[in-house]
């Protein structure tokens, strides 16, 4: 990691990845938008009053969104549906267990899952309880107060917190279902949580069960998706707060704290 995002300092100097908002100026190449368009994205240092993007790194912003809302679905918007409808590969009706329900993505599977047409259970903290089920989760477990069902009930798990044993896990999975993992807090102090996603790839050549990682990079053909999805009513991205950008060092406080349910945005200017 440290290799990808700078050995002595960060790289990338100003934070920020998620964007939304209107078209100032364009390159003499680009086709697909016009100046005074309202967009959404994903580019570097969106923490900022202005940003350049390449043209496949945004799409229009649906009309139905605000740019509030819209800022909070490209990242964890396109992580989720790439999870679910590419590498579960899932299906309407079958039994969905999102892990980490009450965060950006986790928020963004729930919604999809439902979209979908899956029957949702999340799991999630005490506080976040009622949050994921107004997300329309069917059932939701409380992990400080139930354990992980063994029944192989799941015919998907979509993992986000990172921290749940492969056995575990597999114990709640159906005989040839998919568990998705996108987490990877804690583990062992050489690979940390890349540890369990990789015996998990080995687990996968002499299982039934299908144990994949996920990999989630905004793309073009999964971001219009993604903005075909919000066009239509149903699916709405969840947002804790709105912050100004004063304030980001406080909201970055909540993240690690595990305070904020859903995503949490900047508004850069008025």
């Amino acid at each position: 990691m440290r290799i990808a995002t700078g050995l002595v300092r960060p790289r990338q100097r100003v934070l920020g990845m998620d964007l939304s908002g209107v078209v100032e100026a364009i390159g003499s190449e680009v086709t697909r938008f016009n100046v005074g368009d309202a967009v959404f994205g994903s580019a570097s240092g969106t923490f900022a009053d202005f940003v350049c993007v390449r043209e496949d790194q945004v799409c229009l912003k649906p009309e139905r969104l605000g740019f509030e809302q819209a800022a909070a679905s490209a990242i964890s918007g396109v992580t989720a549906l790439i999870g679910l409808r590419d590498v579960a590969k899932l299906k309407p009706g079958q039994r969905v267990c999102v892990i980490g329900a009450g965060g950006g993505v986790g928020s963004w599977a729930v919604l999809l899952a439902r979209h979908f047409g899956a029957e949702v259970t999340a799991v999630c903290s005490t506080t976040k309880v009622d949050f994921v089920r107004s997300l329309g989760a069917t059932a939701v477990i409380d992990y400080s107060r139930q354990p992980m069902p063994a029944d192989g009930r799941f015919d998907v798990i979509v993992d986000l917190a990172g921290r749940r044993p492969l056995r575990v896990l597999r114990q709640a999975l159906a005989a040839r279902g998919t568990l998705v993992l996108g987490g990877g807090e804690g583990g062992d102090p050489v690979l940390g949580g890349m540890g369990r996603t990789l015996r998990a790839v080995m687990w996968s050549m002499v299982l039934p069960q299908r144990l994949r990682p996920l990999i989630g990079f905004v793309k073009p053909a999964p971001l219009q998706a993604l903005a075909d999805i919000l066009r239509q009513p149903g699916v709405t991205p969840a947002i804790d707060r709105v912050l100004p950008l004063s304030q980001v060092a406080q909201g970055l406080q909540a993240l690690v704290a595990g305070q904020v349910r859903g995503k949490l945005v900047l508004r850069i200017a008025a």
